[in-house]
Formats: structure tokens, C-alpha cells, sequence
């Protein structure tokens, strides 16, 4: 067995004795100010070991093919009826879909964007095929012809007034003058005005009377209104001031249908008294016309990660827009790309990198507004955007995971005129490439060899500095005390 002497010859920690020793006071300040950097050290090692270390690189988008991307959407639309305002998605690879209604909302909103209601709920509008009866010129003038002087007269005058709003341009109009007429001359004769007076057809020329089609929010050709005297329509859809028809519109139908409406109304009282069978009797064919002229549209929608158009325009396959009068101003609430970030998780990511979310809903409370009969007419407002995506990964763990995948874009608009119907258009197009910023976990084993190395090293120094220090006050006091050396 080894002796204690000889284990004892490896002591690398070999004890002075104390009587050996001398204390100063040069050595005792140098002790405290090594101890105290000491504490400022270690405290400043581990501030940097709890600091998150981030490494930002730029990488091909990793996507697979086939993903979907989902766009949030909610802007206000002042001048675009809800009637015909359409949500269209088209992309490079083909894809074209129209009028998407399954994830988008529309409120009816006054000129001051605020909404006038509960959501505009059309329903499925019915395919029309029958557009009229062929023109054989002898259908002759039956409905009445009315002007912004006589309107109010005739919508307090009969219980129920169906107007026409045409414009002599539209084919659509030119279609429905013939059946229109005859019906109407059709129930003059089973209605007489003067002795009945329970129903009149008429019509406007909404390129005559401009104010008074504004002033029903008309905006595509023909639009049938059904005004009611007396009182609004309360239903599921909320408050109305008049309906829609959206029926087919041959002579023999639009007949059948004005019938319908006739039939619940008593002759003697000339009130209205909406009964349950009638109503189920037009439910198919009519509809809560839009009670202001705008509209705001939100919801979401998913795109293929290809680029694309998202389009918001009057679209109707048996109506016609006058180009000059379409009005596509548009206030922007929200326009973003991917899942929703929360604002608390989202401030959680920020102390990786304060850049990040900067440009999500880079469009956000902008205003597109242009005035109709100062040159801005047919105005078409184009958005150009490019979407770039980003993920934030984390190390700490023995994998990795991805804390969060996040789209920011940059905006380009324009406003441009053409021929063609107006409309606001966002084009976006995803950048092949993705940023990719990496959470890098710290190593415990390195953060103590670090803390050993400053306690070690303030204390090695110390030592030297004390030992600098002592030598230098020796040699001065023998040079006070004239010795020699």
C-alpha cells in the first residue's frame, strides 16, 4: 500500500503555515475588488447563457407540393352593392373559382362604413334561362314609366310596385322589354289601377334617372325591385326596405310570380297581410334587396402556394354594368397571409428577432378612393404583392420543432383605366426562397467551464497584481531607509 507520505507528494494544494504568512492592506483591497469582479463577471456569463441565440439564414422554400395557403381578408367596398359583389381566385396552374361564398361574409355598409345590419345573406340565387320572350313588335308600353318626381307618389300609391331598372344599352334589358310589357299590360287587365290598384309594373331608365337608381343602389342591369307599401319586410334577413326577383323572366313566369305576390293582399282593405303559403310560393324567386349601396366583405380563403389573382368585382351572368359608373374604392382592415398569429405569441417571438411580424398586414387601414366625374372613371386598383415566408425553429430540445411559420409581404399599388368592368385586384406571388431563423440552445457544460475560468483567472491575476504590488512597496520602503541591495 502507498504511505501517506508519498499520496501526499501529489498535493497540488501544498498549505503554508499561517504564521508564515503576511496579511496587508494592498492585498486586502486587491481581495475585494477580484471578488467583486468576480461576481460582475459570472453575473454577466450568465445573462449571456439565459440570452437567446438566434442564426438567420435564407434557404428554398421548403413547402410541399400541393399545400395551401390561406388568405384573411376584410375590407369595406363604399360604392359596390352587395347584390353583385364576387370573391374570384384564379392562379397560374389553372385554378378558377368564382363567387366563393362558403368562408366569405358581406355586410351591407352606409357611406360612412359602418354596417347597416346582420349579414347580407342573398341565398342561391337561381340560374335564369328564360331571359324574356322574343321581340315581335307588338307588345306595345304596358308598365308605367316613372322619374324622380313621380317615384314616391307611386311606391305610397299601390301596395305593391315591381320596377324595372333598365338601361337601353344592356342587352340583358333589351332581353327582358318584351316579356316585361306584356306582363304588365297583362295585369292591368286583371288589376285595373283605378278600381283595384293592388300591383303595377313599371319602369326606369337608369341612364335618365341616375339619382333615382343611385338612390335604390342599382348597379347592374335589369334589376327587378318589388316595393311593398306601408311596411318593411322583417325577416331572417334582418330590416328591408324592397326585395330583389331573381325569377326566370318570360312572360308566363314573371305573370305567375306577380300573381303570387297579388294573392295575399284583400281587395277591400288594400293593406298588405303576408301569409305563409305565398311566401313559400316566391321564396324561390325573390330575395332582401341590399339596403345601402356598399359592402363589406371578409373572411378567408386557400390558394394554392403558386401565384395567383384574388379579384373583388360586380359579377352576374344575367346582368350588365355600366364600366363608367362601377366604383371599386376600397378600404383595406386586413389583408394577411397563413394562420393567425396571436398579438401575445407573436410579442413572444419578437425577442428572437424585433424584425419579425413588421410587414404581416403591411396593408392595413389604407384607403383606395377615387370620385366618379373627375377623370377617375373605369378605374381598375391593382395590388402587386410578394410574399415571403419565415420560420422560427427551436434547438433546445435534443430535435428540433417549429415554434411558428409566419408570411410577411411587401405592396405595390396602382391605379389604372381601361374599357373593361372595374375591379380590385391583388396579385401575389410567393418568393422561392423562405427565411429560416434557428433558436441555438446553449451548452451547461460550457457555461461552467466559463465560470471556472473567470474564477480562476480574476484570481491568478489578483495574485500576480498583489505580488507586483507588494515587491514594488518593499523596494520603496528600502530606498526610504537608505539601505542598499
Amino acid at each position: 500500500m502507498l504511505s501517506s507520505s508519498k499520496i501526499k507528494s501529489v498535493d497540488f494544494y501544498r498549505k503554508i503555515p499561517r504564521d508564515l504568512t503576511e496579511a496587508s492592506l494592498s492585498g486586502a483591497g486587491l481581495s475585494i475588488i477580484a471578488a467583486l469582479s468576480m461576481m460582475l463577471l459570472f453575473g454577466m456569463e450568465l445573462s449571456d447563457y439565459m440570452t437567446v441565440n438566434t442564426s438567420t439564414s435564407v434557404v428554398v422554400d421548403n413547402s410541399s407540393d400541393g399545400e395551401f395557403l390561406r388568405i384573411e381578408l376584410n375590407m369595406s367596398f363604399p360604392a359596390l352593392s352587395c347584390e353583385f359583389a364576387s370573391v374570384d381566385v384564379s392562379d397560374v396552374l389553372g385554378t378558377n373559382r368564382l363567387n366563393i361564398t362558403k368562408t366569405i361574409r358581406k355586410f351591407s355598409i352606409d357611406p360612412n362604413l359602418n354596417p347597416t345590419g346582420s349579414e347580407f345573406h342573398p341565398g342561391p340565387i337561381p340560374t335564369v334561362t328564360k331571359h324574356g320572350d322574343e321581340a315581335d313588335g307588338e307588345y306595345g308600353e304596358g308598365s308605367v314609366a316613372l322619374t324622380s318626381a313621380t317615384f314616391d307618389r307611386y311606391t305610397h300609391q299601390y301596395p305593391i310596385l315591381v320596377v324595372n331598372f333598365y338601361a337601353p344599352w344592356c342587352y340583358w334589358s333589351n332581353r327582358l322589354k318584351p316579356s316585361w310589357e306584356k306582363t304588365a299590360k297583362i295585369l292591368k287587365e286583371r288589376y285595373d289601377p283605378d278600381l283595384d290598384g293592388r300591383i303595377l309594373l313599371a319602369s326606369v331608365d337608369c341612364t335618365e334617372e341616375g339619382d333615382l337608381c343611385r338612390r335604390n343602389h342599382i348597379q347592374g342591369y335589369p334589376s327587378v325591385r318589388i316595393f311593398r307599401k306601408g311596411s318593411d319586410i322583417r325577416d331572417e334577413h334582418g330590416h328591408h326596405d324592397h326585395e330583389s326577383y331573381y325569377g326566370e323572366r318570360d312572360t308566363e313566369s314573371l305573370v305567375q310570380a306577380m300573381e303570387a305576390l297579388v294573392a295575399p293582399i284583400h281587395l277591400e282593405a288594400r293593406k298588405l297581410a303576408l301569409e305563409e303559403k305565398s311566401e313559400n310560393a316566391t321564396a324561390s324567386v325573390k330575395r332582401p334587396a341590399p339596403s345601402a349601396g356598399g359592402c363589406r366583405v371578409e373572411g378567408f380563403i386557400r390558394v394554392k402556394k403558386v401565384p395567383g389573382n384574388l379579384v373583388i368585382s360586380a359579377r352576374s351572368g344575367s346582368h350588365s354594368f355600366d364600366a363608367s359608373q362601377m366604383n371599386m374604392s376600397h378600404v383595406i382592415y386586413n389583408l394577411s397571409f397563413g394562420k393567425k398569429i396571436t398579438p401575445r405569441l407573436m410579442s413572444e417571438f419578437k425577442r428572437l428577432s424585433p424584425y419579425l411580424g413588421r410587414n404581416i398586414n403591411r396593408l392595413n387601414g389604407q384607403q383606395y378612393i377615387t370620385h366618379q366625374g373627375d377623370g377617375d372613371a373605369n378605374v381598375t386598383i391593382e395590388h402587386y404583392l410578394q410574399v415571403v415566408k419565415t420560420e422560427v425553429i427551436s434547438r433546445r430540445t435534443s430535435w428540433e420543432h417549429k415554434l411558428v411559420e409566419e408570411y410577411e409581404y411587401t405592396a405595390h399599388s396602382s391605379l389604372a383605366q381601361n374599357r373593361h368592368i372595374p375591379v380590385a385586384k391583388f396579385h401575389f406571388e410567393l418568393s422561392p426562397m423562405q427565411v429560416l431563423i434557428t433558436e441555438n440552445s446553449k451548452s451547461f457544460s460550457h457555461f461552467i467551464t466559463n465560470v471556472c475560468a473567470i474564477i480562476g483567472g480574476v484570481f491568478t491575476v489578483a495574485g500576480i497584481l498583489d505580488s507586483m504590488l507588494h515587491t514594488t512597496m518593499r523596494l520603496v520602503k528600502k530606498v526610504e531607509l537608505g539601505k542598499n541591495f
